[in-house]
């Protein structure tokens, strides 16, 4: 505690935690008196006081101080954490609220938690530590995870949540680096989420970064350095399995002899490798009672573990806050992130490893070797190595605010938010010769005449300006009350351009769309119609106005109501404007008296909450019907020019709305070592967008019209506990389990089409089915004999003995399209997260374990690859049905048609150690001479084992084809779960 003398005024000061952090909303009271104030959310107060008074703090986690004033004006302490009461506050949106005062469900995550972590996104990292969310990475340098909290509540709208980092709203935080940041919570029910409206249906995550904290500035670094490669690669057949299985399966057809060649190519070496990961951050923080501030640089490079993939981010952040006085306070925070990005083609080239024949090698010198010579496919890394494509991105992102505090009980606040975004790709297609004759050449049958070279800017803005007025009181000892009133708004347009040329030289200092071959066209930016371009700018504004109240009687009985109108430019004049109420009550029983005496209960509140939401995640003109022009017609048998419909688009298209209700109880025993909480919510999405069937006289291309009109629920339990405990002064242990039972169901298309999607339409969203449920034959066995063939159903299909034998799931006698049925979904009803950790004197151990249980994927590498002369799988080439060695679960070999079975479809249940963290703090005493305040010392891994079934790559599979609802039913793509595994430090400096 400091306490500074100084002239008769106001007494102002700050209010800070254990680690220097700002406390808001703690109570600042005159002792046995009813005046008093609360702390805004730097932890500054302000507050007249009488002569000889006694200032009381309290806050709810915390042990209360009693500081007595005398002739002091400045009063600056530090509270201390109660370890009998909840601690945290968390930030809902416009404002902060205490743990133990919330009616909706808000889960927090420290940025401590995340920061050693060897991951690229602050989303990575949150996998298996909130109850509700689930994390889907791709694995790929520089991928947007697939967030989904609550299970999927849209099907051709997007999915993600909203973003909102230091009050910057946006849908992609890849630009952060975790060391940056202070703490992320998540909104994940229609009362916390409200306060967003119409863009809070897919919940919402508030990131919160780093504030300076009082005292001299602090330097700090903090950095990882590693590798990372596969977690899992599929065995494939070796060159003697793979010409067994060809002499079995096909007679006829022969290989010649590479010449000098007598090994076997394993594809997948070739085309994966070990990557280098690297990430290191550089702060300068502190704070005096008028200037606040936080400075930051971060260096990340992840070299992926696929050959030529590489990333590099750059980015620095600026924190500052300056109280020109204790009525005004200006602040920003600003942040620069560069990315520099080589993807690699690998959705081709990653399919191809898993096909190819392992019969020659992959390159000699600069020649490759020519998989055309044995009727195969392409060479898998050829198809990597003269694909060049790499994307540049600069974004820009902060805010500046002014707040303004008249009075004690009012907070005006002022800011204007900026995502600045700047993205250039270049895609270049190398020349390749084509000699199949040869063995090795630099093509194959991958022949490519002529080079290609495609260039692409894709620029956005948003600006978004807020305005609020908060006020907070206090009445009398019991009555405490908090409004918010707002407006925003907010405009945003993003611009992309595209153009493409044939004919460019190899020389990447050449790579200009004028250089290439004049008889292919460039972009022209006057005339965006021009053949192999296209300029199709969007834009759209929101005005909102937005209002809050939380009260909370003797800290016992609490309300909160929220009310926010929304206007879209999204949608026509008369579907643009729309209003998302919510309301939460909740009573903390612990607090009556008849409680008081329980034996181990510390805390006990009961809460519930209904909300109403709203998801214009859709195109902008999504209702704009357009049309071509100079169409030639035949009329009268004379040629006519005319126009043609080219997309006919319902005028009175609006938002999806969600309705959620919950009902949650949250407790606390044996001074709250043991805490939890159980919630049921039920949600139901309304209006959902869905293609029906208009006539086609209407003239639509292809005779649908995309519509609000399928409803959409997801209904569950959500269940989180959690140990902590120390015994004694050396050791401490915490261990935590959360898990989520959902069921999503398309309760009803009204009208619309089921929609099918995936590979050869392997999923069906139907009437009562979950979203992207898998719709395919059920195939029961394998024939045995040509006598089983002729005395079963008749088939499609045409089966030869050893192939697959399907139910006869109608009863009709045929086995035909009309045989499939539904077998599960993807999205799974259950998943789960479990964490701990120990402490022992100096040396600490985190881990994180996450997974699925009963959901199903669909092993499309494994159908893919049932095709002319591909490899297959080594279990198959040794366990595969032959008239020697007959087995009922697989097929000789595919060479029949092959329609979308279950024999692809595989559990999807797994468990994953997601992450695991071994440090060791150095003895301050030590560090002394060297100015070092602090070091700590670390290894870290991420994915390190994965226990599933699933004989694919990975069970964890990224979006699907049919935008973000219906996703996850294939891997034929995706990119491997790289295992990485890195040393680290972090330090602090005098």
């Amino acid at each position: 505690m400091v306490l500074e003398p100084a002239t008769a005024g106001p007494i102002t000061g700050r209010v800070v935690d254990e680690k220097g952090v700002g406390l808001p909303g703690v109570n600042v009271v005159v002792k046995s008196g009813t005046t008093g104030t609360s702390t805004d959310p730097d932890g500054n107060f302000s507050l007249t006081v009488p002569d000889g008074a006694t200032l009381v703090f309290s806050f709810v986690g915390y042990t209360s101080q009693e500081v007595a004033v005398g002739n002091q004006t400045t009063v600056n302490i530090a509270l201390a954490p109660d370890a009998k009461s909840l601690s945290e506050v968390v930030v809902v949106g416009y404002g902060t609220q205490r743990r133990r005062d919330l009616t909706g469900a808000v889960a927090r995550v420290e940025g401590s938690e995340i920061v050693n972590q060897p991951v690229q996104t602050p989303t990575q990292a949150l996998q298996g530590k909130i109850a509700g969310v689930q994390i889907i990475s791709d694995g790929s340098p520089n991928s947007q995870p697939t967030v989904r909290i609550r299970g999927t509540g849209t099907l051709l709208a997007g999915a993600n949540p909203l973003y909102v980092v230091d009050g910057v709203q946006t849908t992609d935080i890849r630009n952060l680096s975790n060391a940056d940041i202070a703490t992320i919570d998540v909104l994940k029910d229609a009362s916390a989420a409200a306060i967003y409206g119409v863009r809070g249906a897919n919940g919402v995550i508030i990131v919160t970064t780093k504030k300076g904290a009082l005292g001299k500035p602090v330097l700090s670094y903090s950095g990882t350095y590693g590798f990372k490669e596969a977690a899992h690669v599929v065995e494939m057949a070796n060159a003697d399995q793979y010409r067994n299985y060809i002499a079995d399966t096909s007679p006829s057809t022969t290989f010649p002899n590479y010449p000098g060649f007598t090994g076997s190519t394993n594809w997948y070496k070739e085309v994966l490798k070990r990557g280098i990961f690297q990430n290191h951050n550089l702060a300068v923080s502190g704070a005096t009672d008028n200037v606040r501030y936080y400075f930051s640089g971060n260096l990340l490079q992840d070299d992926g573990i696929v050959t030529q993939n590489k990333f590099q981010r750059l980015t620095v952040r600026s924190n500052t806050s300056f109280s020109l006085s204790d009525k005004v306070t200006i602040s920003s925070q600003a942040s620069y992130s560069h990315a520099d990005t080589r993807d690699v083609n690998l959705g081709a080239a990653y399919l191809n490893a898993y096909r190819a024949a392992p019969l020659i090698p992959a390159r000699q010198g600069e020649l490759y070797g020519n998989t055309a010579a044995y009727g195969n496919v392409g060479n898998p890394l050829l198809d990597i190595d003269k694909n060049n494509n790499r994307s540049l991105e600069n974004r820009l992102q902060g805010n500046i605010g002014l707040d303004v505090r008249p009075v004690e009980w009012l907070t005006l606040r002022s800011a204007i938010n900026v995502d600045l975004n700047f993205n250039n790709r270049t895609i270049y297609n190398y020349q390749f010769n084509n000699d199949a004759s040869t063995f090795i050449i630099a093509g194959g049958n991958q022949f490519a005449p002529t080079s290609s070279l495609g260039v692409m800017q894709n620029n956005s803005y948003r600006y978004l300006w807020e305005n609020t007025a908060t006020f907070h009181k206090t009445f009398g000892e019991k009555h405490d009350l908090t409004v918010l009133a707002g407006t925003t708004t907010e405009e945003g347009q993003t611009t992309p351009l595209y153009g493409f040329r044939r004919g460019v030289p190899a020389d990447p200092n050449q790579w200009y769309l004028n250089t290439g071959d004049p008889n292919t066209s460039v972009v022209n930016p006057y005339d965006p119609n021009a053949p192999d371009a296209s300029m199709l700018p969007s834009k759209d504004r929101r005005f909102s106005v937005l209002g809050r109240v939380n009260y909370a009687y003797a800290g016992r009985y609490l309300l909160t109501a929220n009310l926010r109108y929304d206007a879209s430019s999204r949608f026509a004049a008369n579907r643009r404007e729309g209003v998302f109420p919510s309301l939460g009550v909740g009573w903390v029983v612990s607090d009556e008296d008849f409680l008081k005496d329980v034996k181990g209960l510390s805390f006990l509140k009961l809460r519930g909450s209904y909300g109403r939401l709203g998801n214009d995640q859709i195109p902008t003109n999504s209702y704009v019907t357009t049309a071509d022009i100079n169409v030639p017609y035949v009329i009268a048998g004379q040629p006519v020019l005319g126009a043609v419909i080219s997309q006919l688009k319902d005028g009175q298209v609006h938002w999806e709305t969600t309705s959620e209700y919950d009902a949650a109880v949250e407790f606390g025993f044996l001074d709250n070592r043991l805490t939890g909480e159980v919630t049921y919510y039920s949600k139901r999405t309304s209006d959902a967008l869905i293609p029906i069937n208009i006539p086609g006289i209407l003239g639509d291309p292809d005779n649908q019209l995309i519509t609000n009109a399928a409803d959409i629920t997801n209904k569950g339990v959500e269940a989180a506990l959690n140990w902590r405990a120390k015994v004694g002064e050396n050791f401490g242990y915490n261990f935590g389990l959360n898990a989520t039972f959902n069921k999503n169901r398309i309760a009803n298309l009204n009208g619309g089409q089921a929609l099918f999607a995936g590979v050869n339409q392997v999923t069906k969203s139907d009437n009562g089915q979950p979203a992207g449920a898998f719709f395919l034959l059920d195939a029961i066995g394998v024939y045995q004999t040509q006598d089983e063939i002729s005395q079963g159903p008749k088939s499609t299909y045409n089966p030869q003995v050893g192939d697959l034998k399907y139910a006869d799931t109608n009863g009709d006698g045929v086995i035909d399209a009309g045989d499939r049925s539904y077998f599960g979904s993807y999205q799974p009803p259950v998943y789960f997260g479990v964490n701990g950790g120990v402490n022992v004197r100096n040396f600490d151990l985190s881990f994180v374990f996450s997974g699925n249980l009963n959901n199903k994927v669909y092993n499309a590498k494994k159908q893919a690859r049932y095709q002319n002369t591909d490899n297959v799988e080594a279990s198959f080439a040794n366990d595969r049905w032959t008239a020697a060695r007959p087995s009922n679960t697989n097929p000789s070999t595919l060479s029949s048609s092959l329609p979308n079975s279950t024999y692809f479809l595989e559990s999807g249940s797994y468990l994953r150690l997601t992450n695991v963290i071994v440090g060791y703090t150095v003895p301050a005493a030590g560090l002394e001479k060297a100015h070092v305040a602090s070091l700590r010392l670390f290894l870290s891994g991420q994915n390190i084992f994965t226990a599933t079934k699933y004989t694919g790559f990975t069970p964890e599979l990224p979006g699907g084809p049919l935008n973000s609802g219906i996703e996850l039913v294939g891997d034929t793509s995706s990119y491997p779960t790289p295992r990485t595994l890195t040393v680290g430090l972090t330090a602090n400096f005098k």
